[in-house]
């Protein structure tokens, strides 16, 4: 197996491979990142559309409290439809296939765009609320469908560089909501209906060009038994010289698993055997949400703010931001087969732990030197990359190498919606937070950080260049080998660990 890993590593990937790729990410994880990103530009003009229609309909100003309900509802209301999205996302795709429900998962973003640009003209801010929502149920589709396409359609050798493509297009989708935003381009108050109806653009292109590419070949030999299938989609691939190597590894997997049906959620939940794995993905997806990327961004206006930035230049520093975070990912991409997705998940949370304590003592003395608050400056950007170049991408990645056919649709669905939930979580308590412990709250996510870069360093093993039972074998065998030489300890890791 080695030896044909290590020959594989030779050849670059098939193009034909890397554009199944690109037409999966556009039209999912890109969604996500540029729906989020896309909301901030127009919120004034938002806030104006929203009064303006509430006086045309009561003859009345709206009070404040309840335009920040009901902007903090179109806002919010996208993680209540990327946790619906993460729930039947694993179910669609063994129902209809990664790339069936990919393709299916357009019509939510196409009817979001539909109802939000339709929104001014009918001056029916409700359309808005149940557009973000739909946008959600994509982006939660998405992003639990993706990974899981993308990890299947990879070679052995490459998947961890493939698996980058959903940190790559979602870091590349915020980017470009960023810029699609600015007021030379979209960001004009007679545009936002038309700003925020564009995420019909990715689906519409998605639409085009997935269709020219097939089906998983693991879903297909392993799910549908449909050998001819699975062999021409591994020649389009991979070419006919490799697709014999990656057709035995899946005949592998599919004798292992002979008369296993696929499990649910909660049967994988109750699964002894891949408990370990089922802790490391519940907990990667809560430490990516509550890490402290959330509040670098927060905190980032006032930093840039300090250092002497001017109000009107400072959405162009935050696009440098994006673009920072862009070019981790790209750079995770590159280095990820050479070092290991451990050594860089591992590192990278390390380093945030790190910058936590530098961004925690630069805004305590802001104001002790000129110099500090570019200190403070260099301490986002250097958050943001460590942020990149470990957790942002190789969590995803994980969660496809961690599990094999049987149980990884039901894992995507679990921490899909962990990570939904955290996300949830983090928006509704991270103004008390902040409010409470200022700019100490960091301290709070460099315990989170520390912690999560332990627990990887000590329970997760390397899974570069391995298939996936070779993988499942090895941390079942390694962890099993942990608990029986601590005498018992087992327990005592798993709970310092979380």
């Amino acid at each position: 197996m080695n030896l044909r890993s290590g020959d594989s590593k030779k050849k670059l990937p098939k193009r034909s491979l890397l554009l199944a790729a690109c037409a999966a990410c556009i039209g999912g994880t890109f969604q996500y990142g540029y729906n989020i990103s896309i909301i901030n530009a127009p919120t004034m003009y938002v806030h104006n559309f929203i009064n303006q229609t509430w006086r045309d309909r009561y003859q009345t100003n709206i009070s404040e409290d309840v335009l920040t309900l009901l902007w903090s509802t179109i806002v919010s209301i996208f993680t209540l439809g990327g946790l619906i999205g993460a729930t039947i996302g694993g179910t669609l795709s063994v129902k209809l296939g990664r790339k069936g429900t990919l393709l299916a998962n357009n019509i939510s973003a196409l009817t979001a765009a539909l109802l939000m640009g339709l929104s001014y003209p009918t001056g029916y801010f409700e359309l808005l609320i149940i557009g973000r929502l739909l946008t959600g149920v994509n982006a939660g589709i998405g992003i639990c469908v993706q990974p899981l396409y993308l990890g299947e359609i990879a070679p052995t050798a490459f998947r961890g560089a493939m698996g980058m493509g959903t940190s790559i297009f979602i870091t590349g989708g915020i980017l470009t909501g960023q810029v699609i935003g600015l007021k030379e381009i979209l960001g004009r108050e007679e545009y936002w209906p038309i700003l925020l109806s564009t995420t019909c653009i990715p689906a519409f292109l998605q639409l085009l060009i997935l269709p020219w590419f097939p089906e998983s070949p693991r879903y297909l030999l392993i799910d549908k038994g449909d050998n001819e299938a699975c062999k021409k989609a591994l020649k389009q691939l991979h070419g006919v010289v490799s697709c014999d190597d990656e057709r035995e590894d899946i005949e592998k997997e599919k004798n292992n698993l002979a008369g296993v049906q696929t499990k649910k959620p909660w049967e994988l939940l109750m699964d002894r055997s891949v408990r370990w794995q089922l802790l490391t993905i519940i907990l990667l997806n809560i430490a990516q949400q509550l890490n402290g990327i959330n509040a670098i961004y927060f905190y980032a206006g006032y930093v840039f703010k300090r250092s002497g930035i001017p109000d009107d230049k400072i959405p162009y520093v935050t696009v440098g931001t994006g673009a920072c975070e862009c070019i981790t990912a790209l750079t995770c991409g590159v280095l990820i087969e050479c070092l290991g997705r451990k050594v860089l998940i591992s590192g990278g949370y390390a380093l945030m732990s790190i910058f936590c304590i530098l961004f925690t003592l630069t805004l305590t003395f802001q104001d002790a030197s000129p110099v500090v608050p570019y200190l403070s400056m260099a301490c986002v950007f250097a958050f943001i990359l460590s942020f990149g170049l470990g957790p942002g991408g190789v969590t995803n990645i994980l969660t496809a190498e961690l599990f094999t056919q049987d149980s990884r649709p039901a894992a995507y669905m679990i921490a899909g919606s962990v990570n939904w939930l955290s996300f949830f979580f983090i928006g509704l308590v991270f103004p008390f937070i902040v409010i409470g412990l200022q700019q100490y709250c960091f301290l709070v996510f460099l315990a989170i950080c520390s912690l999560v870069a332990i627990y990887i360093f000590l329970v997760v093993p390397e899974t570069k260049n391995k298939t996936f039972l070779e993988i499942q074998t090895e941390f079942q065998s390694s962890n099993s080998r942990k608990v029986y030489n601590a005498d018992g300890a087992g327990t005592i890791l798993l709970s310092t660990s979380i």
